[in-house]
């Protein structure tokens, strides 16, 4: 599995469970990234290693000056798993409504980043210096 599946398949399912209204479902999807960032123990790369294959990422790289040894990849899955179960707490927990969009956003976010190959948050960190 490539990133870019990855991606999109992450996408969909923030998008059902929202749907279905399944806030377990986002708060496992946020401890599995943070476990996966942690340990740098990926479902892509253990799919990849079972398969004995080696797909590429399939996604756009900014190349710039590397200023922190710290993979992008990582640093992503840190992100969305902050920003996504924070948004969704506060949402539910702290009955802050004005924060409702953002879990919608970037499960359609994420999904687009997967079907096109872009991902303007990755590039972001990337253009930060993160390998």
């Amino acid at each position: 599995m490539s990133e870019r599946v990855f991606l999109f398949v992450v996408g969909v399912y923030i998008l059902v469970a929202l749907y279905l209204g399944m806030d377990v479902m986002i708060y496992l999807l946020s401890l599995w990234l943070l476990f996966e960032a942690v340990t740098d123990i990926r479902l892509t790369t253990l799919s990849q290693r079972l398969l004995k294959k080696s797909v590429p990422a399939g996604l756009i790289v900014f190349n710039s000056k590397q200023r922190f040894d710290f993979d992008a990849l990582r640093t992503w899955r840190i992100s969305v798993a902050v920003l996504l179960g924070g948004s969704l707490l506060l949402l539910k927990e702290q009955n802050v409504e004005f924060v409702w969009f953002f879990p919608w956003f970037m499960g359609f976010a994420i999904m687009g980043a997967g079907a096109s190959s872009v991902c303007p948050v990755l590039l972001f960190i990337r253009w930060l210096g993160f390998k």
